[in-house]
């Protein structure tokens, strides 16, 4: 899921303003070395998301994850090396392209940080990463109801899948 993030910009200003932007915002490929900083940022995304705080939680979830290398996690951080937001992407691929695919399963900026287009700079480093690894695409679900979101990835070329139909079965 994707937490919200004000796109109010038009693609014009926005792609203009992301030039001017994106040298002051650096994007790691985390490590476990990165632990300390994603995991306040995990947390408050997953407070976004109604969930209780727990940060023992998001360090053994996250831990095992960049330890297991069950998933890739690029973190936006300013000159000073503050945190201000995250991507995670997980593996997939596609049986039918006979390719892999990765789906990018969190998006995550700070308050303070949005409109700054470090959620820009994470997309295009999650498209680059996709591309590095001649992936077939990217996929990623929000909430309908998330339309600053939605706005953002249409203004970085994502579509709307209209083909098909998602379901799911819960079991916990």
């Amino acid at each position: 899921m994707i937490a919200s993030y004000d796109a109010s910009l038009t693609p014009g200003e926005a792609s203009s303003y992301f030039r001017q932007q994106e040298n002051s915002v650096n994007i790691l490929h985390a490590t476990t070395d990165h632990l300390h900083l994603l995991i306040p940022l995990f947390d408050a995304y997953r407070q976004f998301y109604e969930q209780k705080p727990d940060l023992a939680g998001a360090s053994l979830f996250l831990g095992e994850r960049l330890t297991k290398k069950d998933s890739v996690i690029f973190l936006a951080t300013d000159n000073s090396g503050a945190p201000l937001g995250f991507v995670q992407l997980y593996p997939s691929f596609s049986s039918v392209s006979m390719k892999r695919l990765w789906i990018l399963n969190d998006l995550f900026v700070t308050r303070p940080a949005r409109r700054s287009c470090v959620a820009q700079a994470l997309l295009k480093r999650s498209e680059e990463f996709a591309r590095e690894t001649k992936s077939k695409g990217l996929m990623l679900e929000t909430g309908v109801n998330n339309t600053p979101a939605k706005k953002l990835y249409e203004q970085s070329g994502w579509k709307k899948d209209r083909e098909f139909d998602r379901y799911f079965l819960t079991l916990i």
